[in-house]
């Protein structure tokens, strides 16, 4: 996977957050899910919550409507993302802004770390995941989810072909668009840092649009964006997305319109 521009990322998530709930009906689904996951494995409320990557606090209002008692944080790198969370949550929760792979807390100071919708923009998995085994109390519980291998395929797949239609010959490592993380390399990362009862599953989501545009500019409007022209600008690009958009509707396009296929993957661990 081609290095993450953290700051990239927040930057893009910082200007998206004020109509990120707007355009998230698949986000917004799987927190339920790993909600209703993370219900199965918890056998008692937990204390202490953190949620890594909180965004506008979805998660966490669900959270704390589910476990009232407990003392909940919300992460995120993003600013306005906190400003969002914070006028939903009220003084109900600590925001503090920061990096999933640098988290600010001391050791063993969470029963339940929690994340949703993020870890697909980290570069490498593991380097948070031991950040989170740090900060989680002896027999504490771990459950995310994120987008895997196969998210956006349909979009990857009109990007490579417009580009060799354009005489655009690039990498798949510089062609801009973004790698997603496997199931397998999820859990192997889990395993190396040393949690069991390791779970790790796939789920297929997807949302429709009435054409392409409109399902660049929803992904565009909540800061992830993806399959974009890696260098340059001009006619020739503006070429190769109008080709990309053709092909998009050729091969993928029906009476609903045109899909976004999302490959969640949920995983848990204790430690």
């Amino acid at each position: 996977m081609p290095a993450v521009d953290h700051q990239r990322v927040a930057r893009s998530f910082h200007r998206g957050a004020a109509e990120y709930d707007q355009h998230t009906p698949v986000q917004q689904r799987v927190v339920q899910r790993l909600l209703e996951r993370l219900a199965g494995l918890l056998p008692v409320e937990p204390g202490r919550v953190l949620d890594i990557g909180c965004g506008t606090g979805q998660l966490l209002a669900q959270v704390a409507r589910r476990y009232p008692q407990a003392s909940l944080t919300g992460l995120d790198l993003a600013p306005n993302m906190l400003r969002q969370a914070g006028q939903r949550l009220g003084k109900t929760v600590i925001l503090q802004q920061g990096d999933a792979e640098h988290l600010p807390f001391g050791e063993h100071c969470f029963d339940l770390v929690v994340s949703s919708s993020t870890f697909q923009w980290l570069e490498q998995c593991s380097r948070c995941f031991s950040e989170v085994h740090r900060v989680l109390e002896s027999g504490g519980l771990f459950g995310f989810a994120l987008f895997g291998a196969g998210t956006l395929s349909e979009l990857r797949i009109a990007w490579q072909e417009a580009l060799e239609r354009c005489g655009r010959h690039l990498p798949l490592n510089q062609d801009g668009s973004h790698r997603f993380p496997t199931v397998d390399t999820i859990r192997d990362a889990l395993v190396e840092q040393g949690f069991y009862e390791v779970s790790v599953t796939s789920e297929l989501e997807q949302v429709w649009y009435p054409d392409l545009p409109q399902l660049l500019q929803a992904i565009k409007r909540i800061g992830a964006g993806t399959a974009r022209p890696p260098a340059g600008g001009g006619l020739g690009w503006r070429r190769v997305l109008h080709e990309m958009a053709a092909i998009y509707r050729e091969r993928f396009g029906t009476d609903r319109g045109v899909p976004a296929s999302y490959h969640v993957i949920y995983g848990s661990g204790r430690l």
